[in-house]
């Protein structure tokens, strides 16, 4: 078939890297000029099965209370006049509730899990290159009550085959060195060896090129303005670009525009519970002497990770849903820098940060959406939250079974239309 896929991010890319490998022709669709220049910029650049508990469950609930009203809060709702995000917050509520929690988390582990089998695949067989290290994820605490919930959330995992080791703080130290700093504030963690770290930017854009090798066609500098459809499917696509509007017809459709995709799907009166969640990063160019991990780290409690990638140190995370704004609040950004100062205290760099947000499109239930749609010729893969890049292969895997009319291989709920 002849398929279009709507945006070159991670999840964009991976689809029309699998869609191509099961024999269709592909072309891809992006507004920016280049693969993964959006909120596959610069991530926390982990690939973090051992992340698989969604941002719902019940221990969430009295943080929410906690963090009312702080500007550098982990997690930090800003009401607006949106019946959406209203909508959306209620359903983010329902989804807190034990039963749902579990189903939830084992339907994430299943993709993820799938998914990074595939990545380490692809890299080795495309030789991609992109500041990788293999030497796993380790969560640290420094509050007592986040470590016992980290407790109840590896048991859990286990159920469902992924191994997460409860450590004390001496044990952090000894898997990372660098913490040796903060080992008075810490009171213990666990580390999932599995799991890896790399930049994502550079893995996307290493995928896209080898997919164009391959024969897939990348339209950049292209914006999507509206999907048109007729017949309970999808008729084309109104681009506009250099040289003005146009329609983009194919066999069929891929919606992987994130963020972005219920407002293209909207206005045909169809709903998708996905919402932008704003995340931050600040890049550190590391200075020779820069005692700075090597081992990813997550920090649970402020919602950060720490990535190292190559010479430079990523640091991201926390959420502020404030609709599609862009903008950095400078108070957020120095948070990073705070927190990042009080977990690695001798860490030496070069230079000013480079800070950056992007908008996860998040769930209520931090599981995506994958499937066809009510039109019979789109397909949906979107909504993968704070990990679009460790479920992105196995996504676009799972995709182009379905769309070939296979059945994936992980148990998850993928949508029927």
């Amino acid at each position: 078939m002849k398929i279009l896929v709507l945006g070159a991010g991670v999840v964009g890319t991976c689809s029309a890297w699998y869609l191509q490998a099961a024999g269709h022709e592909v072309t891809v669709v992006d507004r920016q000029l280049a693969a993964g220049m959006e909120t596959s910029f610069a991530n926390g650049g982990q690939i973090s099965v051992s992340h698989a508990e969604p941002w719902a469950n019940p221990h969430v609930l009295p943080r929410l209370l906690k963090w009312l009203g702080r500007r550098d809060a982990p997690l930090l709702w800003h009401w607006r006049a949106d019946p959406q995000q209203w909508l959306w917050g209620l359903r983010f509520l329902r989804e807190c509730l034990p039963g749902r929690v579990q189903a939830n988390v084992a339907a994430i582990l299943a993709l993820a899990l799938d998914s990074r089998r595939r990545l380490q695949t692809l890299r080795e067989e495309l030789a991609l290159d992109y500041d990788q290290l293999q030497r796993g994820i380790l969560h640290v605490y420094t509050d007592r009550s986040e470590l016992a919930a980290a407790m109840s959330a590896a048991r859990l995992m286990a159920r469902h085959g992924l191994e997460r080791e409860m450590l004390d703080a001496a044990a952090c130290v000894v898997i990372e060195p660098a913490l040796a700093g903060a080992a008075d504030i810490l009171v213990g963690g666990d580390y999932t060896a599995s799991d890896e770290s790399g930049d994502a930017h550079r893995f996307t854009q290493a995928l896209a090129e080898r997919a164009r090798q391959a024969g897939v066609t990348f339209l950049y500098g292209v914006e999507v303005e509206r999907i048109a459809s007729a017949g309970g499917q999808v008729a084309a696509v109104v681009v506009n670009g250099e040289g003005g509007p146009r329609l983009l017809a194919a066999d069929a459709y891929v919606l992987a525009l994130g963020s972005y995709s219920p407002l293209l799907l909207r206005p045909l009166g169809i709903g998708l519970p996905v919402y932008p969640a704003k995340g931050y990063s600040a890049t550190l160019t590391l200075a020779d002497d820069s005692h700075a991990p090597s081992v990813s780290i997550t920090d649970d409690e402020r919602k950060l990770v720490f990535s190292r990638l190559g010479n430079r140190l990523r640091v991201a995370g926390t959420a502020e849903f404030n609709g599609y704004d862009l903008s950095a609040d400078p108070v957020r950004c120095q948070a990073l820098i705070d927190r990042t100062r009080q977990i690695f205290p001798k860490l030496a760099v070069e230079g000013e940060p480079a800070f950056w947000c992007g908008l996860r499109p998040a769930t209520p239930s931090n599981v995506p959406l994958i499937g066809r749609s009510r039109l019979s010729n789109l397909w949906l893969n979107t909504g993968h939250g704070t990990l679009g890049w460790t479920m992105a292969c196995g996504s676009g895997a799972a995709l182009a079974d379905l769309v070939g009319g296979r059945r994936p291989a992980p148990e998850f709920p993928f949508l029927r239309g």
